[in-house]
Order: structure tokens, then sequence, then C-alpha cells
């Protein structure tokens, strides 16, 4: 949710926000972990080097230990190559005691909050989205519940504040029996109701299985196939624009692939975010309603591993 005319202290305490969170985060992914008389020791530091809020300095040193045990995770898994961490752009968060959580928590409509920032207390608007009421709305019906801390994060000119919700799950029995298997560019999907499948006695009967068998369309292999031609169109160029690090030998040929403007191109194609996205419609399509699931033994990423498995049959 947007927040109107924000004061001029969110801009003053961005930039030392993110670089302690630069600077943990840097010693995690050295270290491993950060030592409680190292955090005492960077805390008192900190309050004394920038002119931040206890409370936002402890969220500060938090963020920079989960942002360091982030990096390693991934550079375990091979999805980085980075020797340090960089971290770009922070969400600044604000505590339980440090914005007005109680009074938001008891309003009917918390469109007005009670930030602590290094000039005192400020109150700010903020223009709740609309998707925001539905929460809300289980909030009010104890459905839901506020989380403690507030996240306030900056895009352009542009301030917005991010509230999280623990909404509770739904606890009904389940209803049908759903088995889908994977494919490359659809999920076969096959609902059978429980209700229909016991008779009078208790006893399977096969006169009332009536299953729905339909498939859901996710375009996988397609969506990998467009994308792998749009990187490969750019490596080509990317190729003709640095054919060399240095020298004549072939093994200097620089690698295109790790070059920062290869990465930028490849972040604006959002080809993670649309797999993502049809990854979560499919779930939702089949977890509508309580039900018990049946499926094979799948990997990380059936799709991509479906994918491959076409490709060898075709060279085949």
């Amino acid at each position: 949710m947007e927040v109107e005319n924000p004061p001029s202290e969110l801009s003053a305490i961005e930039e030392p926000y993110r670089r302690i969170v630069e600077e943990v985060a840097a010693y995690v992914a050295e270290r491993g972990r950060l030592e409680r008389e190292r955090y005492n020791e960077l805390y008192r530091r900190f309050r004394k080097q920038y002119p931040l809020p206890a409370q936002l300095t402890q969220q500060a040193i938090n963020q920079g230990v989960e942002t360091g045990k982030s990096f390693l995770e991934a550079k375990r898994n091979g999805r980085v190559h980075k020797p340090h961490p960089e971290v770009g752009r922070v969400s600044i968060r604000f505590a339980k005691d440090s914005w007005s959580y109680k009074k938001a928590i008891s309003s009917v409509a918390p469109v007005r909050l009670g930030l602590s920032l290094p000039g005192g207390r400020r109150k700010v608007w903020i223009k709740p989205h609309r998707r925001f009421w539905l929460y809300w709305w289980k909030v009010l019906r104890k459905e839901a519940e506020l989380a403690s801390t507030l996240m306030l994060k900056r895009r352009r000119s542009r301030w917005y504040a991010v509230f999280v919700f623990d909404v509770a799950p739904r606890e009904e029995s389940p209803a049908e029996v759903v088995a889908f298997d994977v494919n490359e560019n659809s999920v076969a999907v096959a609902r059978v109701s429980l209700l229909s499948t016991v008779d009078a006695v208790a006893r399977w009967n096969w006169r009332y299985v009536d299953p729905a068998v339909y498939s859901i369309r996710t375009d996988f292999g397609r969506l990998a196939k467009r994308y792998e031609a749009v990187r490969n169109a750019k490596l080509g160029e990317l190729k003709r624009r640095y054919p060399y690090a240095g020298g004549d030998d072939e093994e200097t040929v620089q690698n295109v692939t790790d070059t920062r403007e290869l990465r930028k191109f490849a972040k604006r194609l959002r080809e993670r975010r649309r797999k993502e996205g049809r990854v979560r419609q499919t779930a939702r399509e089949m977890t509508k309603s309580p039900a018990v699931i049946v499926t094979e033994e799948l990997g990380k990423n059936p799709q991509e591993e479906m994918i491959g498995v076409v490709e060898r049959a075709k060279k085949a």
C-alpha cells in the first residue's frame, strides 16, 4: 500500500539501514553465523555510527543475518557464484513497539500509522490496496492475525507499506481424491468424489464411480523453448560485441553468460516469475476443495525434467 506524503526521515535512514544489512550479511556469509558477542559488539558500533533508533538497528542486524544465511544456502545449491552477498535494496522493518501495532489491530480501517523515526514519532497515511481489505476482513472475523512486524520499502520515488497476515487454514474433511500427472505442456487431473464411491453399507461400488478427468494447460515446454531462443539470440549478439577477453587463444574467449548486461536482460524477461505464476495457478486449481492428493514421486523441478525427457526421446 502506498504511503501518502512520506516523511523525509524515511529516505534518511534507508542508506544507513542498507549498510548495516550489507555488512552483517557479508560477515555471516564468511563465518557461517553471527556469534552473540559479535552481535553485541556490532550493535554498539552501529548505534554510535548511524543515527537509527535501537529497534531499527536490531531489525537491520537480524535482516543481515537472514540475508547471509540465504546467500550461503543459494551458494550451496549452485544458484550464485559471487564471493559475497550484494544488497541492493532493503525493506525497512518496524517491530511491534516501533509502530502503532495495537492501534492498527483494534481499528476498523488502519489508514493512519505511527512510526518511530530518528526525529521522534511520525504519523503517516496509507492508501490500502483492495486486496488488503480481503485479509483485513478475515482479521475482523478472527480468521487471520496481523503480524507484529511492518515493512516499508521504496520503489523509485514512492514508499509502500507491507503488512503480513497469518491466515488460519480451513479445517475440512476431504471430499475428493485428486490424482494428477505432470506432462511437458499440461497437467492431467482426475477427480473422484469420496461420497459417490461409498454405498449405503460403506463398501466400494464401481457403479457410482464417475471421475472428472481434464487437463490444465501450462505450456512449460513452449515457454522454455521460447526463452531459450530469446536468450540464445542475445548471447549471439553479445559474443559479437565481446569476442575475446584478451589475446587470440580460444581458451581466453570471454564467458558472456557472466556479463552484467545479460543478467539484466534475463531479469527483464521475468521467466522465473511467469513459471512460478503458472505453478501456483495449477496448485490453486487442484486444491480449491479439500481433497486427498495422489501423485507420482516428483523431483524438485518436474517440468524441466519432463522437457529433458521429451528432448532425449526426440533424439533417439
